[in-house]
């Protein structure tokens, strides 16, 4: 049986893309699998209401940081954790927020229920903005049910795509749980997803920027033969020995780091 969460009646922002999680049950699952020694820095975003900070509040930790750009849960938060001055509230956007500030040399964890509006973006800029490895050592973030399912997709595969091929160059990706609709308040209209990312070195030296050219490339036109949209590098397929007769969703994550290794 479900056991719900309290609110402070404080109705989400659809503007922002805000959906409290409201099932205790959810949330201690959740919470169970997210680890923590005294070393790390925990990096929530989107808090919210609290309901998952208050689980992180009790794991091991060097210092908690809140990520909340509502100004009204932001002051909420901040009055609930005002005893400890390991937990520290940010009052800022997500997407431009300084996460070096925050992190503890590749000892720091991010976490969040996303805002689903944003999610993409956010990920892209945890991937694509900073130096590989990153200063982060995990991931584990909430999205749409359609995404996570784009962001896991391998090739051949209809929903392979681009945020499929960035994501899996730089991190090995792990569905933990789904996320019935039903536990969000409001209900939204899809489900959620649950995904792990662990950072990998294994294409650390490929200009990230460079694969992401290929990719632009590549599925821009994603029905036509890589003959014709990657035309420019039908040298690096030859080299490479890369079928040009194939579509953008027939190349692997290996075969888009090789091409964007030799530009």
């Amino acid at each position: 049986m479900k056991q719900p969460l309290n609110i402070n009646r404080i109705f989400p922002k659809k503007s922002l893309g805000q959906n409290f999680i409201h099932d205790n049950n959810f949330i201690l699952k959740l919470s169970s699998m997210i680890e923590s020694d005294p070393s790390t820095n925990i990096i929530e975003v989107g808090p919210g209401e609290g309901a998952l900070s208050d689980k992180l509040s009790k794991k091991k930790f060097k210092k908690l940081f809140l990520i909340e750009k509502d100004l009204r849960l932001s002051n909420i938060l901040k009055d609930r954790f005002k005893d400890d001055e390991n937990i520290i509230l940010v009052n800022d956007d997500a997407l431009t927020c300084n996460y070096q500030e925050m992190s503890n040399e590749n000892n720091s964890l991010i976490v969040g229920n996303l805002p689903f509006n944003i999610s993409s973006q956010l990920l892209i800029n945890w991937i694509m903005n900073y130096d590989w490895p990153p200063f982060y050592s995990k991931m584990i973030l909430m999205f749409q049910k359609e995404v996570a399912e784009r962001i896991m997709a391998t090739h051949n595969q209809k929903s392979y795509g681009r945020i499929s091929v960035i994501t899996q160059a730089r991190c090995r990706v792990k569905k933990l749980l789904n996320a019935p609709s039903n536990i969000f308040f409001p209900k939204p209209n899809v489900d959620g997803t649950v995904l792990e990312f662990i950072p990998i070195t294994k294409n650390a030296n490929i200009d990230i920027m460079n694969l992401q050219k290929i990719l632009k490339k590549s599925f821009e036109y994603r029905r036509k033969k890589i003959k014709t949209s990657l035309r420019d590098y039908g040298f690096l397929l030859e080299k490479y020995k890369i079928d040009e007769n194939l579509r953008a969703e027939n190349l692997s994550v290996d075969d888009y780091c090789k091409l964007a290794s030799d530009i």
